[in-house]
């Protein structure tokens, strides 16, 4: 059986999406599980996270997620084949510059290419989790991360340019739904967070009281452990296993976890 696919995404640039799917993925692959990174984004941030900006640059469209749209028509979606990182268990499909002009506004209309990336994706069948970084938009790239995904998860920088857009991205999630009936928001996941910050605890209360249990009970903090741990190319999971940083994260990794299962039980016994 193939593992949950879960896409990050958000309007909102620098809210933590690629950083979370870079250190979420080495803490699944620490807890011994094979993991799947999907870099959706043209920007190619969290390629580079692990193989470096230069590398990244230089690959061939074929080479990246850019090759799955190469060509629409075909039945049979090619496409490349995952790159192992350094990192055991977990491998990375990269993407770069050449996928930017495949990322089109209005994705509802361009027909059956919004399921290239669930065709893509169904041949991996090895993998416990699969985890999609999305760009910050919501064009063809993101719309293809939610088809082909299981759940959403919603990074949310505490403040209000990280809130402004969350209801554009829920009515995103409910249109997607249109052609993936099994779509699950699994939470708000509030991000960057600075607890010193009076305005950050106001925001995180807000959050809260708007949104219930769908917001996640880890906080993710703007800790200079993620940032050492990145700048070394590693997970902070593996680079600092000893840091707050990576406690907090093997935290939201138990809690992700969790409610996957618990949204797999409802479903099974909504089938019974």
């Amino acid at each position: 059986m193939r593992g949950q696919r879960i896409c990050f995404i958000n309007q909102k640039g620098g809210c933590g999406k690629s950083s979370t799917c870079f250190h979420l993925g080495g803490e699944f692959a620490a807890r011994g599980m094979k993991v799947l990174l999907v870099d959706c984004d043209p920007q190619g941030s969290l390629s580079q996270g692990f193989f470096g900006s230069n590398y990244v640059r230089s690959l061939a469209p074929n080479d990246t997620l850019a090759g799955v749209f190469e060509d629409t028509v075909s039945i049979s979606i090619v496409g490349p084949e995952p790159v192992p990182t350094p990192f055991s268990g977990l491998s990375i499909v990269p993407a770069n510059q050449h996928l930017a002009r495949f990322n089109t506004p209005q994705p509802e209309c361009a027909g059956m290419s919004q399921h290239t990336l669930r065709s893509y994706l169904e041949r991996f069948t090895g993998f416990d989790v699969v985890l999609l970084d999305c760009p910050p938009n919501l064009y063809q790239c993101s719309w293809n991360a939610m088809v082909a995904a299981d759940a959403v998860i919603v990074p949310v920088p505490p403040e209000d340019f990280g809130t402004q857009g969350l209801p554009v991205v829920e009515q995103a999630v409910i249109s997607v739904r249109a052609l993936n009936p099994g779509l699950e928001l699994l939470g708000h996941l509030i991000t960057r967070s600075d607890g010193r910050l009076l305005v950050h605890r106001s925001y995180e209360r807000k959050l809260r009281e708007a949104f219930g249990s769908t917001v996640f009970t880890t906080v993710i903090p703007e800790a200079s452990a993620f940032k050492v741990a990145l700048a070394c190319r590693k997970p902070v999971s593996m680079h600092a296993p000893g840091s707050k940083a990576a406690r907090l994260t093997s935290e939201l990794a138990r809690e992700i976890l969790d409610r996957v299962d618990g949204f797999t039980e409802k479903r099974n016994l909504a089938k019974a």
